[in-house]
């Protein structure tokens, strides 16, 4: 009996695991390059100090 031969795609616990590891790197990278989190909560800052009248607004 002759065995068919596997594929070398053949998707096993590790290559799993590897592309598991590699979408979270991915994911990482991209965050980085939009400029991570801490700049997001500073727009969202920004966002909402811009819906009230400032000083001068308020003077006027």
């Amino acid at each position: 009996m002759s065995e068919t031969p596997q594929s070398p795609f053949k998707l096993n616990r590790t290559r799993i695991f590897l592309l598991a590891m590699g979408a979270v790197i991915l994911l990482i990278a991209v965050s980085m390059m939009m400029g991570g989190l801490g700049q997001y909560q500073a727009l969202r800052d920004a966002a909402n100090a811009a819906k009230e009248p400032t000083v001068e607004q308020q003077g006027q």
